[in-house]
């Protein structure tokens, strides 16, 4: 199985870049092909091999990420799996890559892995990071409904079946976007804990956008993806929630702000997923309203 990795970066982090790509060439089995892309920022030296893609213009997570896809031809097709690993990230363990490999052999209806984020200093992995309900135990492999961004593998057949990310979202809810997808389109996600991701530990709302971000995407998500019934329970009862977590009055007003741009700006394509794929996420701990 030929695998290639996607590295995004702003060009602020050469030294952890440097690093995250000698762990990748460190893999055993056959050589990773990686492209890395500047987004919106001129890239540093790199390593003799390497692809890459400077862009004019900061184009998001997810639009960038799609630059990254396309460099191995339409949809990835030069590769079997992509790997998508945060710049300031670094593979641990050299199996990584061979176990991604012998996972996606060995089950044909496994579309995108997850990996396990784990502290470089503590080993902890964060909460946050656990892409399910029942996170207590981040040792513990499983099914999941969605997937970690910088820390993944996704099948390339995937990509061509379902399309790539929303560009659109820029930053945030874009993993669950092509998650639900791909659940539609018959794929399974698994949460790997045998596959490291080293990545300092790190607060999401670090970035300036985070709250308005976190809430307009939320809204495009699901109307984008779900049932028009189940549309106004999920949004509902993240209301709720955001509420009851009592954020900073700025906090508070930007993810407002956010969740009123939602229903006031296009949304992007509109493709329901089916009731039978409503219940799987449900059979997988996971139902689309939380």
């Amino acid at each position: 199985m030929r695998l290639g990795a996607v590295i995004l970066t702003m060009g602020n982090r050469p030294e952890e870049l440097r690093a995250l790509l000698e762990s990748v060439a460190k893999q055993d089995g056959e050589a990773i092909e990686v492209v890395v892309v500047g987004n919106g920022a001129p890239l540093p030296a790199l390593p003799e091999g390497v692809r890459t893609v400077e862009l004019p213009e900061n184009l998001g997570i997810p639009g960038g990420r799609n630059v990254g896809i396309e460099a191995f031809g339409p949809s990835g097709s030069e590769v079997d799996a992509l790997l998508f690993l945060d710049d300031d990230g670094l593979l641990p363990n050299t199996d990584t890559a061979e176990l991604v490999r012998e996972a996606f052999t060995r089950d044909p209806k496994l579309g995108i892995i997850s990996f396990r984020i784990a502290d470089p200093d503590t080993g902890e992995t964060q909460r946050r990071h656990v892409p399910r309900l029942r996170a207590a135990d981040p040792l513990r492999s499983s099914r999941v409904t969605t997937f970690l961004g910088g820390a993944n593998a996704v099948r390339t057949r995937v990509l061509a079946e379902v399309g790539g990310l929303p560009d659109e979202f820029f930053y945030a809810h874009e993993e669950t976007d092509l998650a639900w997808r791909t659940l539609n389109a018959g794929w399974m996600i698994d949460y790997r804990a045998d596959m490291v991701l080293h990545h300092p530990t790190t607060a999401p709302s670090r970035h300036a956008v985070y709250h308005r971000m976190v809430a307009r995407n939320r809204v495009w998500l699901a109307r984008r993806n779900l049932p028009a019934l189940l549309v106004p329970v999920y949004l509902g009862v993240w209301l709720l929630l955001t509420l009851a977590r009592r954020p900073s009055m700025p906090a508070l007003r930007a993810w407002l702000g956010g969740f009123k741009e939602g229903w006031t700006t296009p949304a992007g394509p509109r493709r329901p997923m089916r009731w039978r794929t409503v219940w799987r996420l449900t059979r997988l701990g996971r139902p689309p309203v939380i």
